[in-house]
């Protein structure tokens, strides 16, 4: 039998030890654009304890919020490139990069929260999922984003004619630029942490997203009219960098799924909550809500979906998703 000298085997123990120290210490760092405390954040923590307890402490998840690493078109190149590990990202921040995740942009595409969920908890959420692959990332799991209406510093909005030679902000989307269009309004794409100081100093009008949105990043303070259009439920997705998510075992790939489904959940009931929290917030601001009939804004989306819905394949996607009951 081979025996190593005494002093050779000890380095060797040594650097044995000395991976499996660093392996059960693999630290990934995950982006999110939103403060702490917001659901997405507090999501992604718990995909991390998760991670943590089924992989025996190999595997932990330091949330970075509040866009410390980036805005979100930064940091899906950061992503793709293997710099940052994961990423809490909206679809619409994809743009059209993912065809089959652009029909989830499409203005009304969801007829409510249920049929949200119906539809992306079954199988046309796990073919949206896959289609992440041919961008360098590999999608985990979606979140909740609620529903997106119009808000601005002007008027309350209650058909497409009021929003005319408006100025709303919308996220880096082909989509969403042409869905204000469409309703007559300018669409003015920009940063989410510019929105503030762009509504405050009038370079734009207002903007378009959630309550909880809405509430924690202060553009209640600057844009007081919000209107119930709820032209988008955009979902959010957590995504990781394929370059590491190559360098997982099969095994650990299998781990990290069944993680990132069980967050899902505790991000739907913190999102609930954080729902009626920042609606109660806003009005309390000051802030105007009304109620809009949606049937002319539903009407003049039919030019987007010309434009977006041209292929067969996504004809049919488009085509189950509002045959899916819910």
């Amino acid at each position: 039998m081979f025996h190593l000298p005494k002093l050779a085997a000890t380095a060797l123990v040594a650097a044995t030890l000395m991976v499996s120290t660093a392996s059960a210490q693999t630290v990934l760092r995950s982006s999110d654009t939103h403060p702490d405390g917001y659901p997405t954040v507090e999501a992604v923590k718990y995909f991390g304890e998760l991670l943590k307890e089924k992989t025996d402490g190999r595997y932990s998840v330091e949330v970075f919020h509040s866009a410390q690493l980036g805005e979100e078109k930064d940091t899906i190149e950061q992503t793709q490139f293997g710099v940052i590990d994961l990423n809490r990202i909206s679809i619409g921040a994809f743009g059209t990069q993912v065809p089959e995740a652009t029909v989830t942009q499409l203005p009304y595409i969801f007829r409510s929260a249920d049929h949200f969920h119906a539809v992306l908890d079954g199988p046309i959420g796990e073919e949206i999922l896959a289609a992440f692959d041919k961008v360098d990332v590999v999608a985990l799991a979606f979140y909740d984003g609620g529903a997106r209406s119009f808000y601005n510093s002007e008027k309350p909005i209650t058909s497409p004619a009021d929003m005319a030679g408006m100025k709303f902000r919308v996220m880096q989307s082909d989509i969403f630029v042409d869905m204000v269009g469409a309703l007559g309004g300018n669409a003015t794409p920009m940063p989410y942490g510019e929105v503030y100081s762009g509504i405050q100093t009038g370079v734009i009008d207002g903007a378009e997203n959630n309550y909880p949105s809405y509430d924690t990043a202060g553009h209640a303070e600057v844009a007081k009219f919000y209107s119930l259009d709820e032209h988008l439920m955009v979902p959010e997705v957590l995504v990781i960098s394929k370059i590491v998510w190559d360098g997982l075992t099969p095994e650990d790939q299998a781990l990290f799924r069944e993680a990132a489904k069980e967050s899902v959940a505790k991000q739907r009931e913190l999102w609930a909550a954080k729902e009626v929290e920042s609606k109660a917030a806003v009005e309390a601001l000051g802030a105007t809500i009304n109620e809009v009939d949606k049937a002319p804004f539903i009407e003049a989306m039919k030019p987007v979906y010309d434009k977006y819905v041209t292929d067969p394949a996504l004809k049919d996607l488009v085509a189950r998703i509002q045959a899916t009951e819910g």
